[in-house]
């Protein structure tokens, strides 16, 4: 890695300020490593340099087929350095590293490969008949510059489910990681530099949130792409309208889990407990309202808080462990907060609880916390903790259960769990989610599109459609030939 300098235009590049990023691992609570951070002026270099790689170089002018087989060969790269990204997430953020072995590098690696299947069937040019005798060519060509601004909870994740697409599609990018999970972003930089991938279609960022806010307004930008807060969502969204720039957000989520009376509780815990508590709870599609059936709630809940009980809490480099730390002191701080608003509240607490767990005397930990007999009035029932908590929310009849789940300000996923599949299929049509699962928590497939309503944000991302996000569609209409 490069961790003193930055990836611009091809090249490592000396940052124009002093400034730098320090690394902290949120288990030792002591530096792990410091990077150079971007300044306006970087973002002014980078986006000089993917302007000029759009609008002159030879990526966005190769057929896709080119690009397809440039990517499957980082992908191949990639997948030589996996034990090394996984540990360097596991030191940023907390990570368990089993976790961040399979869903936080492998999941991205294997999409690599699914996104190029995707590109290799894409129709990107077509040819359909006009009414008025006219042929006409419809084109999806690469919408240009992007900027990918990406939050430290899963950073490959977020940044293949974005960079990828955008580069199969033609664009170039500016890819900005949170300044909580620079050295994944640096690593992936040193891939890309030895991939065939043209001087300046990537660009490299780490760099405080100054930085992403200069590339949003940026007029040589053309689409922005955004995962993080529904608060800085609409700020994306106003700043980018301003230069009627092309957005998409994945936001905020309070997903909830619909129980129904026939569902096995052994199965819901296990599902749940996977769906709601992986990486630490810091997870936006998280299943954190749990609606269960009043007449089974209680059965439900033990099997719930047995599950969460039995979870291995700890050092997160300890292949055991399934419970790491938060990412930073001030996660820890309001995730206490909300279990505390939980207790005022009047929700009972079945287990956890705001204080340290068992055994550990450093490092930002939250015990995972089990709320019950809750109200989705309550503030752990409205508001994304982001964190190790889960509300049980009782309901007397299906119908109820719909209404408690769509009384939300978000909508990005959600559950049912039910013996019955077409009954969990009519629940799932009638709940406003973007992405919804039966019998388990939504689970992250590459062919099948992802994003959320409401205040979740909008545009997709993976599947066909989230390749279609990177493309502008021109039609050609061709005159009929003459017949004289």
């Amino acid at each position: 890695m490069h961790p003193e300098e930055l990836f611009i235009g091809g090249e490592w590049a000396t940052p124009s300020s002093a400034q730098r990023i320090e690394v902290i691992s949120p288990h030792t609570e002591e530096p792990v490593a410091a990077v150079a951070a971007a300044c306006p002026d970087d973002v002014d270099r980078a986006v000089a340099a993917a302007r000029a790689a759009f609008d002159t170089g030879p990526w966005p002018r190769m057929d896709p087929a080119e690009r397809v087989a440039v990517i499957r060969g980082l992908a191949e790269r990639y997948g030589e350095r996996r034990s090394e990204l996984a540990e360097l997430i596991t030191a940023q953020i907390g990570a368990p590293i089993s976790f961040a072995q399979r869903a936080q590098v492998g999941l991205p690696w294997t999409m690599m490969s699914a996104f190029c299947t995707l590109a290799e069937n894409h129709p990107w040019q077509q040819t359909r008949a006009g009414m008025y005798g006219a042929d006409v060519h419809v084109r999806r060509e690469p919408v240009g510059v992007v900027a990918a601004i990406v939050p430290w909870n899963m950073p490959q994740f977020l940044i293949v489910t974005k960079l990828i697409p955008a580069l199969l599609a033609g664009c170039t990018v500016v890819l900005k990681p949170a300044p909580e999970s620079p050295l994944d972003a640096l690593l992936l930089a040193e891939l890309i530099a030895d991939s065939g991938i043209p001087s300046g279609v990537v660009n490299v960022l780490p760099g405080p949130a100054g930085v992403g806010e200069r590339l949003v307004r940026h007029p040589g930008v053309d689409k922005v792409s955004f995962t993080g807060s529904t608060a800085a969502g609409r700020a994306v969204a106003a700043a980018a309208a301003a230069g009627l720039k092309r957005v998409s957000l994945e936001l905020g989520g309070k997903s909830a889990a619909v129980v129904l009376s026939d569902a096995d509780p052994a199965a819901v815990a296990t599902a749940v407990r996977s769906a709601s508590l992986s990486n630490s709870g810091q997870i936006c599609n998280a299943l954190t309202r749990i609606l269960m059936p009043a007449g089974r709630a209680a059965e439900f809940t033990d099997a719930l808080a047995a599950e969460m009980e039995s979870l291995v809490i700890g050092d997160p480099t300890d292949a055991e462990t399934q419970i790491g730390p938060l990412v930073a002191r001030r996660q820890q701080e309001r995730v206490r907060g909300y279990i505390e608003a939980g207790c005022a509240e009047g929700a009972r607490l079945v287990t956890g609880g705001p204080g340290l767990p068992a055994g550990v005397d450093r490092g930002w930990y939250v015990q995972p916390t089990l709320f019950a007999d809750a109200d989705n009035s309550m503030r752990i029932a409205r508001e994304e903790i982001f964190g190790p908590v889960l509300t049980v929310i009782p309901y007397p009849d299906e119908d109820a259960a719909v209404a408690i789940a769509n009384d939300s300000d978000y909508g990005l996923a959600g559950s049912v769990f039910t013996a019955d599949t077409e009954r969990g299929l009519a629940i799932a049509a009638r709940i406003r989610t973007g992405t919804f699962g039966v019998n388990q928590g939504y689970t992250m497939d590459p062919f099948a599109p992802f994003g959320g309503v409401k205040g979740s944000g909008y545009g997709r991302e993976l599947g066909p459609e989230g390749i279609d996000a990177y493309t502008d569609v021109k039609s050609i209409s061709v005159a009929p030939a003459s017949t004289t």
